[in-house]
């Protein structure tokens, strides 16, 4: 029977799938053209690979910082990666923009006896597309001077009378979100992180409303505010008005962050620098102040004009580098953001007092006296060291005066003017950013992704103290401080290496008294003479006087007061040090010191 069942293979396992051509291709002797299709050969390189230590590395790219003085070496490398990602990322954005080398849509004219600032408003809606014709518009409104704020993404619009006329509305579709009447004074709108809330200016106080008109919060700690601005990255509400205070208030939290009194009386003119969050302000003694959360003075007092400041506005396109700045005196002047060093342009507006306003692709328009100007790079960004005016770009005239705001639309050719009259909506071709990041302002975004940048905007807030005139600091490693003393002249040592007396002479509360017995141990000879002592003199004389009662009394009756006591001691100290002296000059063989004829009136 056993033999029956072994001829019969009933001892094999039982093959779960049948014999197919694979498995013949595996049997296949090595040497056959057949077995190149063999799987098994591949199947190693195929689901191995190298460990990360030893996968060829390609080197770091240029601008990675080296972290070599961490002693920690796990910090060192997430350092090192951190640096070496920021360097990538900056080359593909520049790598990004390399690709966008079409032209900005700026006019261009045939011959040098035609110029740009000759083409009117009607030629440029007849030229332009019908989806950009529908910009040019004409509000006729009652309650004026306006002023205007578009959102991030330039899809909606705020406009404020002076006498209480407030209203939000889709400016695309024509859809109204809201309208009051406070019939009180309102000097200045804006929207907060979006269009379904938006802060007034009025008479006395600021008034938080959302997108159908309800009054939300009365910010009563904002008195008589005059400019408002908002910080999308921080969420931060920034006012400014007649008291002279300036103040941070936290939409996310409601508290107020911070208030700074600028002790330069009442501010009407305010800006923010896009690149950095610092707060520009305009004085009426024609100075220019640069202010930070984590700072009580400003960080930079420029003094920019012989009269009171009327516009500030910084250049985005640049990184804020730039700023334009307006007086009463009727000058224009652009400034170096990195230097302060001198303006770069001046010129004389025509009509006194300008509103400035930067686009996005570095175009700058001038409302004065009853037209606006618009200038383009790189004329405006050229050093030129007299008060030329550079060359025009556009103009268009607006009779209704006076004008008191002039706003560019986002990602649009639309300059929007406010006026007695209303406001005006012009044309300018080339100054709104044709590509937008969808995820930083979408002008298409819907419901649902409104809802999802907010929740993601309130998890990434950048915190006040972050906000300084460098943002390149966050995430690099401080310094260390560095003090030069008397000790060492030509080396600078940390505060915290030095020695005690050094650092109590450092912050003033040295006690000079204390070296007595230093001294002693230091001179042996007679007259002050120092002589070097050996290592067992040193030894000896190291913990003498350290036990004393009379030291220990001494420095317990240490104080930055003249105590009766106290000098009683260090005077019985000097005797007792004299004595010695002597007794040790004795000890040597030189004799007795000889007595003087006064010696007898010395105290003993």
């Amino acid at each position: 029977m056993n033999s029956l069942f072994a001829k019969a293979d009933a001892i094999k396992p039982l093959k779960k799938r049948r014999k197919t051509d694979r498995d013949d291709n595996r049997q296949k002797p090595s040497g056959s053209k057949e077995s190149l299709h063999d799987l098994t050969l591949t199947s190693v390189a195929r689901n191995t690979g190298l460990p990360k230590s030893l996968r060829p590395t390609s080197p770091p790219p240029e601008g990675t910082h080296a972290y070599s003085h961490v002693k920690d070496k796990k910090l060192r490398t997430q350092l090192t990666r951190e640096s070496a990602q920021a360097a990538w990322a900056k080359r593909l954005v520049k790598d990004a923009e390399l690709l966008l080398s079409e032209e900005k849509g700026l006019m261009e004219v045939e011959g040098a006896m035609e110029k740009t600032w000759r083409v009117g408003q009607d030629d440029i809606t007849t030229s332009a597309g019908q989806e950009a014709a529908r910009g040019r518009k004409e509000w006729r409104l009652d309650g004026g001077p306006y002023r205007s704020r578009y959102t991030r993404n330039g899809r909606h619009l705020a406009i404020v009378g002076k006498s209480g006329h407030v209203a939000t509305f889709d400016w695309q579709t024509g859809t109204m979100h809201a309208e009051l009447q406070l019939k009180e004074t309102c000097r200045d709108i804006t929207f907060l992180h979006d269009h379904s809330h938006f802060a007034v200016a009025q008479k006395k106080y600021v008034y938080i409303y959302d997108r159908d008109g309800v009054e939300l919060h009365c910010l009563k700690s904002h008195i008589e505010p005059t400019r408002l601005e908002f910080l999308p990255y921080h969420w931060l509400l920034v006012s400014v008005g007649n008291p002279g205070y300036l103040k941070y208030q936290d939409t996310s939290t409601g508290s107020l962050v911070v208030e700074h009194r600028t002790k330069l009386g009442a501010c009407t003119t305010m800006t923010q620098n896009q690149h950095n969050a610092v707060i520009h302000l305009g004085h009426q003694n024609g100075t220019v102040t640069l202010w930070t959360p984590n700072l009580p003075h400003p960080a930079v007092r420029l003094l920019a004009h012989l009269g009171p400041v009327a516009g500030v506005s910084v250049d985005g396109s640049t990184g804020g580098r730039y700023m334009a700045t307006s007086g009463k005196d009727g000058v224009v002047k652009i400034w170096d953001c990195r230097n302060w060093n001198g303006a770069v342009r001046t010129w004389n507006a025509r009509g006194g007092s300008a509103e400035l306003e930067w686009s996005q692709r570095g175009a700058l328009a001038v409302g004065t006296g009853g037209s606006v100007n618009v200038y383009v790079k790189p004329a405006i960004q050229t050093p030129f060291a007299g008060t030329v005016l550079p060359p025009l770009y556009m103009t268009h005239p607006v009779p209704h005066r006076p004008l008191t705001s002039v706003r560019f639309c986002p990602f649009q050719d639309i300059l929007t003017i406010g006026h007695n009259d209303g406001l005006s909506s012009i044309l300018v071709p080339g100054a709104g950013e044709p590509n937008f990041d969808s995820s930083e302002a979408d002008p298409f975004e819907n419901k649902r992704a409104r809802r999802e940048r907010e929740v993601k905007g309130l998890l990434d807030k950048i915190q006040p103290d972050m906000i300084s005139l460098d943002p390149e600091f966050v995430g690099s490693l401080a310094p260390e401080p560095k003090l030069t003393t008397a000790i060492n002249d030509t080396h600078d040592i940390p505060f915290a290496r030095l020695p005690r007396m050094e650092r109590l002479r450092v912050i003033g509360k040295a006690d000079e008294t204390e070296d007595a017995d230093e001294q002693d141990v230091a001179d042996d000879g007679i007259g002050g003479k120092s002589k070097p002592m050996t290592k067992a003199e040193k030894e000896k004389k190291k913990m003498r006087g350290k036990n004393k009662s009379l030291k220990r009394y001494l420095r317990k009756q240490r104080k930055n007061v003249v105590d009766p006591t106290a000098v009683a001691v260090r005077e019985r100290l000097a005797r007792q040090r004299d004595e010695r002296e002597r007794a040790k000059a004795v000890s040597k063989g030189e004799g007795a010191p000889k007595s003087a004829a006064l010696d007898r009136f010395k105290k003993r």
